[in-house]
């Protein structure tokens, strides 16, 4: 248990578990209070706290809710009211507080760690996690363990090249370097799971394999980010749909930003080199979620098609977001962390490198640390940054090296979710992840950002977080009945932007507000979306949000006038539903020295200005994307990093 909540914080935590979600909470209250303290920032922390002190006083409960009974003592009904009425509040401060424990218990409620196979909550949706064979020969990544600390807790390593991060770019760059006879050290915060210690429970998995246990979000709590935390990134937990860079988007960048090898044959070699290394092929098992798309683009006379995607050979699953426990999908662990194991290159899980050494403008290496008062210092002429577009800005800020664009720019693909509940069972756990796409609205037009439409497939944790809650019998029909709900989500291309940054507290902070455009495409994307569910044949649509907006074609009600709600629909924090799974742009690639702080070929600027360089040093990840891209930006990722590791060579 926590020791940060006192014994009155953890029974108003226990009134708000049973509230959210019917069933035992122990085991969800001690989750619960153990993920808050790890991973939220302290300041955050204690708002929290006192919220939960707000709602157990008699003096707060009568100003806030009208009844002076301290919430532990309320009934449960009179509880619902309250954390409705917090949910729909005026103020921002109730709003964020409501979303924060509410997404919290409600994917704890079905993602539980006490939750057996014949849990009830579980028996209802027909779910039953599979279990895939573990493959004869795992993963051939070698984790490196480092030497044993001399007298003071440090560990010494010399290398040519740090590589920091393990994810889609740094294990390009991992490979390629150590082809070039590099010797390779790549160090990288999360744990090393292979394919026999893959998680199979929901809750495992993300408090193994994602940045933050999956409770990741901005600070005002309204979008829910999920990013990869273990060796091999997000290569390792995505769903694998593998699409290159727009065109439109290539053009702007080699205009705008000075990226002229975006552009021309150079860049499709590049894109064809990574799509074989990868084994990119069309799925060729479509299940129900997918199948909704192809039906409903067919009927409307849309683009659809099956997903490309880096995976053969399977289709039947459906777990590859908690790691591919049968080792078909070409992660970072079976494709180029891999090669470069058999080159040689080191890979050090559990190492958090808290800052890149710099002695007179000259890289000389980086600490890092890897827990129970242990450290490792490896010493390196080069180094490159590669710890994922919400991490690169920080490692840099934590070493003192200033960019006055360094954080700001950041890009999330802001994604709102539309559920049509269908006749036949869909069941969104089950099948290929992401088996079909449709990218009609693809392209940037006068009136939005461009977006790709695509199937979202949750487990019950993250399907109970995403779905509206409008009170604890209504959550549980509705988690119920969602083997019949046919998830979508659109991929758009952000109007907007955001911000990381450091607290006081030295915890990583991230912002971001959508802007007029960005309100107009996610507006536009829930119509398209309902529109696609409907043509499929749903019979009623949510559209996720506090509160959710159904339509339900049973009843007679109007489709036009559901469209003109979806269509006004607020997008203001903690409103409607917004999350993410793609972070770009906070250490921007381009050539304008005041608002890129990398040049086009990933070396990273300094000073007020732009205009001081610091030998050695290099960014190799998804926050050199000077834009967002609107589509899937693993392949996006992987070419740029290549494009990094031949200026790495080409440096030397």
């Amino acid at each position: 248990m926590a020791d940060v909540f006192t014994e009155r914080d953890l029974r108003v935590l226990t009134a708000l578990a049973e509230t959210f979600v019917e069933g035992p909470v122990d085991g969800r209250v001690a989750a619960a209070a153990e993920a808050l303290e790890a991973v939220v920032d302290p300041n955050q922390l204690a708002q929290l706290r006192l919220v939960l002190r707000a709602l157990d006083s008699r003096a707060a409960n009568l100003v806030l809710a009208g009844r002076p009974t301290p919430f532990t003592r309320m009934s449960a009904d009179d509880r619902e009211a309250v954390l409705l009425g917090w949910a729909g509040s005026r103020l921002g401060q109730r709003r964020s507080a409501f979303a924060a424990y509410r997404k919290l218990f409600t994917f704890l409620g079905y993602a539980d760690p006490d939750a057996a196979a014949d849990d009830p909550r579980l028996v209802a949706l027909g779910y039953r996690p599979d279990d895939p064979a573990v493959p004869t020969e795992l993963a051939a990544v070698r984790r490196f363990a480092p030497p044993q600390p001399d007298a003071d807790g440090w560990s010494t390593l010399d290398a040519d090249v740090v590589v920091v991060g393990s994810g889609a770019g740094g294990g390009v760059i991992a490979a390629d370097l150590s082809a070039a006879g590099r010797s390779v050290v790549v160090l990288e915060a999360g744990p090393f799971v292979d394919e026999s210690t893959m998680p199979r429970r929901e809750v495992d998995a993300f408090a193994q394999l994602y940045l933050d246990r999956g409770l990741l979000s901005t600070w005002d709590g309204s979008i829910t980010l999920l990013a990869g935390a273990a060796v091999g990134g997000g290569t390792l937990v995505n769903w694998m749909t593998s699409i290159d860079t727009p065109e439109d988007v290539r053009l702007e960048w080699a205009s705008d930003h000075g990226l002229e090898h975006v552009v021309g044959p150079g860049w499709s070699a590049e894109v064809a080199a990574l799509e074989a290394e990868l084994a990119v092929a069309v799925a060729t098992h479509i299940p129900p979620k997918d199948a909704v798309i192809l039906r409903g683009a067919r009927e409307l006379g849309w683009d659809a098609a099956a997903t490309r995607r880096d995976a053969r050979e399977c289709g039947d699953c459906g777990s590859c977001g908690f790691g591919c426990r049968r080792g078909t999908k070409r992660s970072g662990i079976r494709a180029h962390l891999a090669t470069a194991s058999a080159r040689a290159a080191r890979i050090v899980a559990d190492a958090r490198v808290t800052r890149v050494i710099v002695e007179r403008g000259i890289v000389e290496g980086v600490e890092a640390e890897l827990g129970e008062g242990r450290r490792l210092r490896v010493h390196a002429a080069t180094v490159v940054v590669a710890a994922g577009a919400l991490r690169t800005p920080a490692v840099l800020q934590r070493s003192g090296i200033g960019h006055p664009a360094l954080g700001r720019y950041l890009r999330i693909h802001p994604v709102p979710v539309v559920a049509g509940r269908f006749d036949e069972r869909i069941e969104m756990w089950r099948g290929t992840l992401q088996a079909a796409r449709s990218l009609e609205f693809s392209e940037t037009t006068a009136d939005r950002r461009g977006y790709v439409i695509e199937s979202a497939p949750g487990h019950p944790g993250l399907l109970a977080l995403a779905l509206p809650w409008e009170g604890r019998a209504a959550h549980a029909a509705l988690m119920a009945d969602s083997a019949h709900l046919g998830p979508l989500i659109a991929v758009t291309r952000d109007g907007g932007e955001g911000r990381v940054s450091l607290t006081r507290a030295g915890t990583v902070r991230l912002d971001y507000r959508l802007d007029e455009s960005g309100v107009a495409t996610m507006r536009h994307a829930l119509v398209s979306m309902a529109r696609l569910a409907r043509a499929a044949g749903a019979g009623s649509i949510v559209a996720t949000g506090t509160p959710g907006a159904w339509w339900h074609g049973s009843r007679g009600e109007s489709f036009e006038r559901y469209v003109e709600t979806l269509r006004a629909t607020d997008f203001r924090p903690n409103r409607a539903s917004v999350f993410s799974a793609h972070q770009l742009g906070t250490a921007r690639m381009g050539a304008d020295p005041v608002v890129h702080p990398c040049d086009p070929w990933g070396r990273v600027r300094v000073g007020p200005r732009g205009d001081q360089a610091i030998h050695g040093l290099y960014v190799g990840d998804g926050s050199l994307c000077p834009t967002g891209l609107g589509v899937n930006p693993m392949i996006t990722i992987m070419a740029m990093a290549r494009h990094v590791g031949r200026t790495v060579l080409a440096d030397a």
